[in-house]
């Protein structure tokens, strides 16, 4: 396959409210999205970085002059036999990383599979025309807004919730919405790394609440840390930050560091990646769920497809479009008895629209293949 051109274009989504996690709050997104074009399809993906590095070491200026001084022409060397296949191996020299990599990784294999006639889902091996639909709710400044929300999703027919915590807003939170709304519903939490070992006595007290899992509650380096926490709590630990690639999965599952893995394909540095660690999570009996970077339609475009595999068998964080974004930038995911469909057109599956792309685009650069 043959790139004549790759196109970085930044742009910023409002959001329809505020999101707040332990790493702060946010009124909007400011992604970058690529596009590769060929003789014959155009290939679409978002970079996951935010503007600080605050989630991961990565940060989207950064990805920028990655992506353009060190990756790019290391795909140009090879010419017209590359392939998605070949981007990871290609780019391995490159140390880190992963969101830079994915992206590029994302955009050509769209590129390539529209060439081909193919869907990702099918690509990726994805068994299930629709996937279960969770919801992530930020950190609210009160426990009266929190179950508000909360209401509101579960009115929208969300499957699941996932309340993000941090020290002072932890068991009450859970507490009051158990209380509001029963045992019945899926609920888990996410600590975004914000608690230590030292705290082990307190997230203990999660325990009664029956939650699906708690996700990331230490330091994203501290696999033994949460192998011991895990002796110390019956909720399930389920790991996030922690797993940039399959290796690490395999090394975490086999120290009991987690029961449970929230795959993110800009996390690990592609879906060809995020399918392996997929596929030895399932060989280990860990299930795992899709998570989400509050993407645009032509990021979830390809989670939803990544989440059609077998082993994701936990509602994850593909929310339908109005959950973030009033406008979004391809035809609107709409929530359909808790889920949301597969795409089965040729790669990513779903098309961009250029009005809303142009109104929300603030920069662009063309770089000639």
């Amino acid at each position: 396959m043959k790139i004549e051109n790759v196109e970085l274009r930044r742009v910023t989504m409002p959001l329809v409210r505020p999101f707040r996690t332990s790493f702060g709050q946010i009124d909007h997104r400011e992604m970058t999205i690529v596009r590769v074009t060929t003789a014959n399809a155009e290939g679409w993906a978002e970079c996951a970085a935010e503007p600080q590095p605050l989630y991961s070491s990565e940060f989207l200026d950064g990805c920028d002059l990655v992506i353009r001084d060190h990756l790019l022409p290391r795909l140009r060397a090879v010419g017209d036999k590359l392939t998605a296949e070949h981007v990871a191996k290609t780019l391995a020299p490159v140390k880190g990383h992963p969101m830079s990599k994915a992206v590029l990784e994302t955009a050509i294999l769209d590129a390539q599979l529209k060439e081909r006639g193919v869907s990702f889902g099918q690509y990726l091996g994805a068994v299930n025309d629709t996937v279960p639909s969770g919801v992530s709710v930020g950190i609210m400044d009160s426990i009266d807004g929190l179950l508000d929300v909360v209401g509101e999703y579960l009115a929208e027919g969300y499957l699941r919730i996932k309340l993000k915590i941090e020290p002072g807003w932890d068991i009450e939170p859970v507490r009051a919405v158990r209380e509001r709304f029963g045992d019945d519903i899926l609920l888990q939490v996410d600590a975004n790394t914000a608690y230590s070992l030292a705290d082990a006595r307190h997230l203990a007290l999660l325990d009664p609440f029956n939650l699906l899992l708690i996700e990331q509650p230490l330091p994203e380096d501290d696999i033994l840390g949460h192998a011991n926490l895990a002796k110390l709590m019956t909720t399930p630990i389920c790991l996030d930050e922690s797993i940039e690639s399959a290796r690490d999965a395999a090394a975490a599952i086999v120290l009991g560091a987690c029961s449970i893995i929230n795959v993110k394909p800009a996390r690990v540095g592609g879906f060809l990646e995020a399918r392996r660690i997929h596929d030895v999570a399932a060989a280990h009996g860990v299930p795992v769920w899709c998570g989400g970077m509050l993407e645009t339609g032509i990021g979830r475009a390809a989670n939803v497809a990544l989440a059609g595999l077998p082993n994701f068998t936990l509602p994850g964080d593909t929310s339908a479009s109005n959950r973030y974004y009033k406008q979004d930038l391809t035809a609107p995911f709409v929530l359909q008895d808790g889920c949301l469909p597969v795409p089965t057109a040729p790669g990513i599956g779903v098309d961009v629209l250029p009005d809303a792309l142009a109104d929300v685009t603030t920069a662009r650069a063309d770089i000639a293949f």
